[in-house]
């Protein structure tokens, strides 16, 4: 466990941050005087359900069909 006061929090503060991802608990006091706890917040992955967009999509026969001269020449910068 780490205890800063605020000046040094306020001056090292990606560190502190570093740390409490690192699992390292860090307090921050005033006046020596605990105030607050830095707490990393638990990221929880998206649930992807495959599928969902099923019939909500469609793409044309043609998609890959070569572009037409005058839209490649404007991408060319022609």
């Amino acid at each position: 466990m780490q205890t800063v006061n605020i000046h040094d929090a306020k001056t090292h503060f990606s560190k502190l941050i570093e740390a409490v991802t690192q699992g390292e608990r860090v307090i921050i006091a005033k006046a020596g005087k605990p105030v607050v706890e830095l707490v990393a917040i638990e990221s929880t992955p998206a649930v992807r359900t495959p599928g969902s967009l099923k019939g909500k999509i469609k793409i044309a026969d043609d998609f890959d069909a070569p572009l037409p001269d005058e839209i490649l020449n404007a991408f060319e910068g022609n």
